[in-house]
């Protein structure tokens, strides 16, 4: 296996800010989760935000070419099962181009269990720019994000987030 060297400490500055534009992504404090109207991927259906209300949610940007948000499913799955009957949902927007079809035949492939939703280029600027998937939103009851975890993120930190902020 071949190392690359880096002359001087621009190759460290660069891992350094790399890490830090990672693990580092605050939210605003306060920030209410945008309103939307996206079609339900099984039914068809529109979905209103306002369905939501008063649930605790973990909203997950993804797409079904993507290999950690494929990865996740089983994770947001047993937590969509466990913390389900207590108010809390996980909201899957896909971002797929390739359309309904394709993702509805993940949902059934995988036996996803919580809502998947046809996410749209709006739905991903008004929830403050998802640059990468997967990308997900921690809500609390009252509508607040109050979390933003870009990349694959292990089902233990989710569940010990969710636990604190559920009433």
């Amino acid at each position: 296996m071949k190392q690359i060297k880096y002359s001087g400490g621009l190759g460290l500055l660069i891992a350094g800010f790399l890490v830090l534009m990672i693990f580092v992504q605050p939210v605003a404090a306060a920030s209410k989760m945008p309103s939307f109207l996206l079609r339900d991927v099984v039914t068809g259906d529109k979905v209103d935000s306002k369905k939501f209300s008063g649930k605790t949610l973990l909203v997950t940007f993804f797409a079904t070419w993507c290999p950690p948000c494929i990865q996740e499913i089983p994770d947001l799955i047993k937590l969509h099962e466990k913390y389900e009957k207590k108010g809390f949902s996980v909201v899957a927007l896909s971002v797929d181009e390739s359309g309904l079809k394709t993702v509805r035949k993940l949902v059934e492939k995988r036996s996803i269990n919580y809502p998947v939703l046809m996410a749209d280029k709006s739905t991903a600027i008004s929830f403050g720019g998802v640059v990468g998937i997967p990308t997900s939103f921690l809500i609390n009851s009252n509508g607040t994000v109050v979390k933003k975890y870009p990349g694959y993120v292990p089902r233990m930190i989710l569940e010990n987030d969710i636990k604190k902020i559920m009433n």
